[in-house]
């Protein structure tokens, strides 16, 4: 007899595990993008501070979106156990070093989820995951934005950097909406 709960939802297990895992991964996001909003914060960098906390509820909305859609197609959403993440930071260019580094790794797991329901036939999924290609293509654009700004304005000018910050956008770029 086939498990009940596997009827429910046309989701496969692997894909299952791997939006459960990306969960996860955007959760953990959220909290370092927390942390370093709480580093910004710390160290008088108003504008940096609030591009971070608003890209912290980014990241969890983008959780959310994944963990609603498990729910609504009948499959087991997991509330993820979020580990401790580093709260110091060398500079603001480490900071948004790390931050560039995370959104890698973010699309890197995207394009992941993607080869699976691809291998899973699962159309569904991968047109959601088509909504966060996009997302990833502007949230590396604007980290990669920000960090050309250390190299365009002085290190002693560390006031105008930050407040620099809080006007890039993901609009200056060719694939902007």
């Amino acid at each position: 007899m086939k498990d009940l709960a596997r009827l429910r939802t046309s989701i496969k297990e692997s894909v299952e595990l791997a939006l459960n895992q990306q969960i996860q991964m955007e959760m953990v996001s959220s909290s370092k993008y927390l942390a370093m909003a709480g580093w910004c914060d710390r160290n008088g960098l108003d504008h940096s501070a609030g591009f971070f906390y608003k890209q912290s509820e980014e990241e969890r909305k983008h959780g959310m979106k994944i963990f609603h859609y498990l729910c609504d197609q009948g499959a087991m959403a997991f509330s993820p156990e979020v580990p401790a993440v580093g709260q110091e930071f060398d500079s603001l260019r480490a900071v948004f070093e790390t931050a560039l580094e995370q959104e890698i790794a973010v699309t890197d797991s995207i394009n992941r989820i993607i080869g699976v329901c691809r291998r899973e036939s699962d159309y569904a999924t991968e047109e959601l995951m088509k909504w966060y290609v996009r997302e990833q293509m502007e949230e590396e654009y604007i980290a990669r934005r920000c960090l050309d700004l250390f190299d365009q304005i002085p290190a002693d000018q560390l006031y105008y950097l930050d407040k620099k910050v809080s006007s890039v956008t993901y609009e200056d770029n060719v694939f902007g909406e």
